[in-house]
């Protein structure tokens, strides 16, 4: 409905309200001289008692009976769960509540009904309380308590208001309830509980002849279907319908009603642009009730055109395009406020969504504020919209008061394309045909969890097993959760292997990943710590102020609509990339395509920072292809492009929005180490031996070699010791490194040791140049047909770091199965003991793996080291973060069992239902076929250190650049 709005507050007159008239124009998308042409009376005029939500809040009077402030009258925040207001007691689902039964908020406000509401019909509304609420006007009830917390009620108290004079309204909030079925389903639960007002509470005021509900179905052929329920007399309906920049579409339906207290009407409008998650228009539908002429009532609802049909064993389809759900779960949340959230914090929550490439969204595990469904129509994201329900359902009458306010509250949303009848068993059977016989637009309802309607929504199936089910089964295959996030673990991990299989095979519609975001609490009680209650609540893609976790931007890479094919910058690329569209409405055409090339210098030193030396960029004509076509997009590149390090490809969708941007080396890291490795210094090499070391000296530095196992024992310089030592060695492979002895070579010294087949067939090999740089050669043997990695470890005392800068990819750590997100360049990262999904929170972690490292140079206490590859594909791995307290011990994050390592194949990590190999291949051990112990096959890590301790400019371009010493 369209509301004038009033505000209770006092000190808000009539400007306020002149405001507020003029807001609501604009946001119905009508010009303000035809709101201000409408007879004031015919509109639903509204004032709100609380604010709107957790950052307009007002006042009450309020007493709790249980817990922390109890048993005294006191002020509270409404909106608001009265435990984040330092009230009651915290009680996550899954534990028992010692305050059950005993636990209410009592509430108290008065207020005055403005002088011009009288002869209308004034509605006390509630958008949401928790949980059982029993309300009285002056003394007496308004109603029968309502039960169910997450539904919009409202009783008619026309006749307890005294006209001109105070009103007192007092509420009694139960934060459980006296019907068993309504805590079965929402109370026992895995979230957080709370209690209170928390939705906002406003008075309507209406006509006595007015407008009781409109919905609507406005198809993708320009059909609006409405059915329309009135109150008192009235003889003519008449419909009028605007485009968001005021303009009439056609002239006005009418029809006759007189006599009627429900009217179907249908009406075409021809050329309307169709709603989609890719292209969100949104219409205005403007009904008005009349009476011999005269204007009775007036009601607005934003509406889209679009159609949604399910083809049995096909899929699902809107506007004639079959549909894959890029999902995520989403609690309404907010670690101040708890269930009371507000507008600003649902566009954020839908920026997100997008910016991932999302295009839809489960309502976990109840119906959410109005608010969000307002952005997810206006942005565009599919709607799952649900009825309460974890494990536990509503007995059927209590879900017979409760089905008809969700979808006559919701229904008219075009966002919202199917409905949940609960969830994970929490389905009752009997209420289904309630959705039928209420949602005029007759969308699909399904079952979380069940087979139901045509859709098979398996939640954390492995992955042998769900995608056999594509392979082999005959339903809709549509996870309605998959891989469950837990700290680091799932989302991104495994998400690529899921994805190219569902979006390969025709029987599946995609899935919803759990979940959107952490449901870290800010305790009150405990001095403002976040508490996700152990590892229950810690399962989101960011974090509960919205910190971006790695796989946030592996899910945009995966999760792109674009899909470019795997492509090398050969010494003949062309500038050309293969594309595949993935949209389902939008030709690339429409999408921007821009590239840049740059040339990159890294500054070392104790403020490390990187430069671009050179770049040049343009743009590309993006290319003409159709949804779900395959084409080719060309990049006009200069001559040289071959000089720079890196190119960088971004896409734009039509809204201006970046898709995603990719990264591809032009530089290889042989290329860039013969830029920084010198061999030649001018300072002779020289070498003692002792019983059991070697000792080497170049100029200041002395490095010391162990005679039995070729690690690393000391490394000093002129300006102390740099502790790295104790490396190489082998991780899951055999460290038989044996016999070994040194020998001058051209000015070198090289110390190796000797292979025997049997007994010694792993390698090590040291050469010292008169630079001062250090070579190590390992050729090596996996330990195993299947490993969890292979490399090389050292070690190095963690308190002594203070940082990273690294050519690479960054600045987010990798796993196996979640190797996606990140970009080629330099990275600056200091150092942080982070751990997921833990807080305070720090993103990017700073210990785990990073890939595709070319250089890397460690920030001490002391003095800093340098290390260089000349090898494509070598991860770096930084310390051990720590092992967070995983549920089910599925998580499973490998680590080697040094301090820095250099690997050459990484493990994945599992997620909170599932253990990496599971996950698909890519969450599986590393396979190695050449476990025949002969040197041709064996596997070659080599590394390049610099132990000079000197400040340098590091470039990739070969030479020394002013301005970068």
């Amino acid at each position: 409905m369209n509301r004038t709005i009033f505000f209770l507050p006092a000190g808000r007159g009539s400007t306020m309200v002149w405001l507020m008239l003029l807001a609501c124009a604009f946001v119905t998308g009508l010009p303000f001289s035809y709101a201000q042409q409408k007879d004031g009376a015919a509109q639903t005029e509204t004032l709100f008692l609380s604010g709107k939500g957790n950052d307009d809040t007002v006042k009450w009077d309020f007493f709790c009976t249980a817990g922390r402030n109890s048993g005294k009258w006191t002020k509270i925040a409404v909106p608001s769960n009265w435990e984040l207001q330092g009230f009651g007691k915290y009680d996550y689902g899954f534990k028992p509540d010692s305050l059950r039964g005993k636990e209410q908020g009592l509430y108290k406000k008065t207020f005055k009904v403005p002088a011009g509401w009288k002869g209308r019909k004034i509605n006390l509304v509630f958008e949401g309380s928790m949980t059982d609420t029993e309300v009285k006007i002056n003394g007496t009830s308004a109603g029968a308590v309502h039960q169910g917390s997450f539904y919009a009620f409202r009783y008619d108290i026309s006749k307890l208001l005294i006209d001109g004079k105070s009103n007192l309204l007092e509420v009694t909030v139960s934060k459980h309830s006296a019907n068993p079925s309504v805590n079965a389903a929402e109370r026992k639960a895995d979230f957080w509980l709370f209690g209170g007002i928390f939705r906002p509470v406003f008075l309507e005021a209406l006509p006595l002849d007015h407008i009781e509900r409109a919905a609507l179905d406005a198809k993708s052929d320009g059909t609006l279907k409405g059915k329309v329920t009135i109150a008192g007399n009235a003889d003519q309906l008449v419909v009028d319908l605007y485009s968001a920049d005021g303009a009439r579409l056609g002239g006005s339906f009418k029809t006759d009603v007189a006599g009627r207290s429900e009217v179907l009407f249908q009406n075409q409008y021809a050329a309307v642009k169709q709603w989609t998650s890719e292209s969100p228009f949104l219409y205005t539908a403007v009904i008005s009730l009349y009476n011999k002429g005269r204007l009775l009532h007036t009601v607005r609802h934003k509406i889209g055109f679009r159609s949604i049909v399910v083809k049995q064993r096909d899929g699902l389809y809107v506007n004639g395009a079959k549909i894959k759900f890029k999902g995520v779960n989403r609690h309404s949340f907010w670690p101040t406020s708890g269930r009371t959230t507000s507008k600003k914090i649902s566009v954020a929550d839908v920026l997100l969504m997008k910016d991932m490439n999302m295009n839809a969204v489960r309502m976990s595990h109840y119906p959410p504020d109005s608010h969000f469904l307002d952005v997810c129509d206006s942005l565009g994201l599919y709607v799952m919209d649900e009825l309460a329900g974890w494990h536990g359902r509503y007995d059927t009458p209590t879900g017979k008061k409760l089905v008809p306010e969700m979808i006559a509250h919701d229904e008219n949303h075009p966002s919202i394309i199917m409905w949940s009848n609960g969830n994970e068993g929490g389905h009752n059977l009997e209420l289904d045909t309630l959705f039928v016989q209420q949602d005029l637009q007759h969308r699909p309802v399904i079952h979380p969890w069940m087979v139901f309607g045509g859709f098979d929504t398996q939640h954390y199936r492995e992955y042998n097993y769900g995608i056999g089910n594509y392979d082999h089964g005959h339903n809709i295959i549509m996870p309605t959760e998959f891989l469950h996030g837990l700290y680091d673990g799932g989302h991104g991990a495994g998400l690529e292997d899921y994805w190219n299989a569902m979006w390969l095979n025709p029987l599946s519609a995609g899935g919803f990943l759990w979940d959107f975001a952490d449901q870290g609490v800010v305790r009150t009680d405990q001095n403002g710590r976040i508490d996700t209650d152990g590892n229950h609540a810690a399962d989101g893609i960011v974090g509960p102020f919205h910190e971006k976790e790695g796989s946030y931007y592996a899910i945009k890479e995966i999760w792109s609509p674009v899909y470019i094919e795997h492509r090398e910058l050969s010494t003949d690329f062309d500038g050309s990339f293969n594309l595949e569209n993935c949209f389902a409405f939008t030709n690339l055409k429409n999408c921007s395509f821009s590239w840049k090339l740059e040339k990159l210098v890294g500054i070392a030193g104790t403020s490390s920072k990187t430069a671009v030396l050179h770049a040049d960029s343009g743009l590309a004509v993006a290319p003409d292809i159709l949804p779900l076509a395959k084409g080719k997009l060309q990049l006009a590149l200069p001559k040289n492009w071959n000089t720079y390090t890196v190119l960088y490809l971004k896409i734009k969708d039509p809204d201006g929005r970046e898709i995603f941007t990719w990264s591809f080396p032009v530089k290889r890291p042989a290329e860039i180490a013969r830029v920084l490795v010198t061999e030649n210094g001018g300072s002779k090499v020289e070498i003692t031996e002792s019983s059991n070391r070697f000792e080497v000296s170049v100029k200041d530095l002395r490095i010391s070699i162990s005679r039995d196992s070729g690690r690393l024992v000391q490394v000093r310089n002129a300006k102390g010791v740099i502790p790295l030592s104790n490396g190489p060695v082998l991780q899951e492979g055999l460290n038989n490194f044996a016999n070994f002895s040194f020998r001058k070579d051209a000015g070198n010294v090289v110390i190796a040791s000797a292979f025997n087949r049997k007994s010694a067939y792993n390698t090590l090999q040291w050469t010292i140049y008169p630079s001062g740089w250090v070579k190590m050669e390992v050729v090596y043997f996996p330990g195993a047909y299947f490993t969890n990695f292979t490399g090389v470890n050292f070690s190095f005392p963690e308190k002594e770091v203070k940082g990273v800068t690294y050519l690479g990819n960054g600045p987010y750590r990798v796993w196996k199965n979640r190797m996606k997100g990140n970009l080629f360049g330099f990275w600056n990262k200091a150092y942080n003991d982070a751990a997921t999904g833990e807080y305070p929170a720090v993103y990017p972690e700073f210990k785990g793996y990073h890939s595709n490292m070319y250089w890397l140079q460690v920030h001490t206490t002391g003095q800093p080291f340098t290390v260089v590859t000349d090898q494509e594909d070598m991860f770096f791995r930084l310390f051990t973060p720590k092992k967070s307290d995983d549920q089910y011990g599925n998580l499973q994050p490998t680590f080697p069992s040094g301090d820095i390592s250099f690997m050459q194949a990484i493990s994945g990590i599992g997620t909170k239902t599932q253990k990496p190999e599971t996950t698909g291949p890519m969450g599986m051990k590393n396979i190695f076929y050449d476990y025949e112990k002969e040197p041709g096959r064996a596997k070659h890590l080599v590394l390049y250190f610099d132990f000079r301790g000197e400040a340098q400019t590091l470039t990739t371009t070969g030479r020394k650049e002013a301005g970068h010493d």
